[in-house]
């Protein structure tokens, strides 16, 4: 039996995605990406960034949570190496092949400042076509290292055939709930504390695979049961409450500081809040949105097209209204939040449409 719970939440977690990433794009907090602010903080505030200080710290790790819970569902209806498949397909193709058909206009965006600077001055159209690609990845580092998860999911099981510890996890009360917080902090300590300039030292920050890692094995060994499940839907009101909480001192107490930076997320407080809100949201959507309807159908079918497409039309849209004209900041934050929710399910409508494209960008054999 599905559980439409779940599916609700992912992707409304998506879609909270989309929001972020209209006000991250215009932040001036000093998060890598996007095109800069309209004014130095503390100067020019900017309190709509709060909403980065509020969505970064859990949205993130409960889509892996998620994703570690549809795989043990998955894995128990299929072959592993079915399943592995066609993991690969739906994960590796859109975030391989798929930069160089479409993320590459992505990309374009994402280095238009440096070309304009001289960068690339001199190099052939083909390399400033891969660079392109490559600089195109923006939010596939998410499917990226989903994929590489399920590798080492395939792994884990082998220590665990018999599933005495998948058993053993689902005798999990709401104290063992709340304590697991601490390996959440702990895990986050698998970051680069202090990275170096001209390494790779912030790309493994910014795909944080150890760190997703322990997420997606707390999805697959605990909260894939149902058990578990119900005890956090009874409890979901002090659960959210405490997130709350904990979240309103989190961003009065940081707000103006590079929210993704290894030194905050690290922070006791910052996981603390992180925390919380996974499980809280879990038994929030349990309780009260296990259930649904025509809209949340389609949404569920759509919502990983959306996430693929949607950064073209905030890259490119965003950069050009802040480049060429002089829109009050207001109204550009009104027109890309009402166009990454308008146009990004055109463009994949479109997209999806087309059987190569729907293959190469979103991994899918047919049309559904």
């Amino acid at each position: 039996m599905r559980k439409h719970w779940i599916d609700n939440l992912r992707w409304v977690t998506v879609l909270s995605v989309l929001l972020y990433h209209v006000i991250y794009f215009y932040n001036n907090k000093g998060v890598f990406g996007g095109i800069g602010g309209f004014g130095e903080y503390p100067q020019v505030p900017q309190y709509q960034d709060v909403l980065m200080y509020i969505l970064y710290p859990w949205f993130m790790p409960l889509l892996f949570l998620l994703a570690g819970i549809g795989s043990r569902y998955a894995l128990e209806r299929k072959p592993a190496g079915k399943w592995f498949g066609a993991r690969t397909r739906k994960l590796l193709v859109p975030s391989t092949i798929g930069l160089f058909v479409f993320h590459w206009m992505t990309g374009y965006f994402n280095t238009v400042v440096a070309s304009r600077a001289g960068v690339f001055d001199g190099l052939p159209v083909v390399a400033k076509y891969f660079i392109m690609a490559v600089s195109g990845t923006g939010p596939l580092w998410f499917v990226q290292t989903l994929w590489l998860l399920c590798i080492a999911l395939l792994l884990v099981r082998l220590i665990d055939r018999k599933d005495k510890f998948w058993t053993l996890c689902g005798k999990s009360g709401i104290v063992v709930v709340v304590a697991l917080g601490v390996l959440f902090w702990l895990a986050s300590y698998t970051m680069v504390q202090n990275p170096r300039p001209e390494s790779l030292d912030g790309l493994l920050n910014l795909y944080k695979p150890l760190f997703y890692l322990v997420l997606f094995l707390m999805g697959y060994f605990v909260f894939s049961h149902d058990e578990v499940q119900q005890k956090i839907a009874k409890y979901w009101i002090p659960l959210m409450a405490c997130a709350v909480l904990s979240g309103i001192v989190l961003i009065v107490t940081t707000f103006g500081q590079d929210n993704t930076s290894p030194q905050y997320l690290c922070s006791p407080l910052n996981n603390l809040y992180g925390w919380l809100m996974c499980p809280a949201m879990m038994g929030w959507f349990k309780a009260k949105f296990d259930r649904t309807c025509r809209f949340a159908d389609y949404m569920t079918k759509s919502s990983f097209g959306l996430y693929i497409v949607h950064y073209l039309v905030i890259a490119s849209l965003g950069y050009m209204m802040k480049t060429y004209t002089a829109l009050p900041p207001v109204l550009m934050y009104l027109i890309l939040g009402l166009a990454v929710f308008t146009l990004s399910p055109l463009l994949y409508e479109v997209l999806h449409r087309i059987p190569v494209l729907r293959w190469c960008i979103f991994g899918e054999k047919r049309r559904k």
